[in-house]
């Protein structure tokens, strides 16, 4: 299992898009506050995220409440600073790979603590960075390709023939 951490996110639209893809993966959600929007029950059903209930969520008051609950992870810092590609990292079952927030990205300390351990999707010189919601569905996909997808369908026949019997009962 995949765990995708996202410190500080402040696009509502872009956690909901990334829960989405941790719910359709497998993998926990883990978010840091402060958040820039509210994740109360009657929000998350106002937004219609009708598969937050498939969704494995963790929230952390801070990143030193975050690493007090777990002191040593395996993990991955995305970084549009980094020099190592998100493709040559080895990810592993039960790794954790961190993102910042839209506007500023993880914090520096963080960056300096695991200089070894920051990846970064390749662009264009000129091009800032992607999304957030874009790159950690690259990530994600990534690393669950890496360990060979482990519990995903891997053929959309059994998940058609799924929808397909119950779009006929309605």
């Amino acid at each position: 299992m995949i765990n995708i951490v996202l410190v500080e996110p402040e696009i509502p639209m872009n956690t909901g898009n990334i829960a989405r893809t941790c719910a359709a993966t497998g993998s926990r959600l883990h978010l840091v506050r402060p958040l820039g929007f509210d994740i109360s029950d009657k929000a998350v059903k106002r937004a219609g995220l009708d598969y937050w209930s498939l969704l494995d969520l963790h929230v952390y008051d801070s990143l030193d409440d975050f690493f007090r609950q777990h002191p040593e992870p395996d993990l991955w810092l995305t970084t549009t600073k980094a020099d190592r590609c998100y493709a040559d990292a080895a990810y592993a079952d039960g790794c954790w790979i961190f993102f910042g927030k839209e506007t500023a990205g993880l914090p520096q300390p963080l960056l300096e603590r695991y200089p070894q351990r920051c990846v970064r999707l390749p662009m264009r010189e000129d091009a800032r960075s992607l999304n957030l919601a874009n790159t950690v569905a690259v990530v994600t996909y990534e690393a669950l390709r890496q360990m060979d997808f482990p519990g995903l369908a891997k053929d959309g026949g059994s998940a058609w023939q799924t929808q397909k019997a119950a779009h006929i009962r309605r």
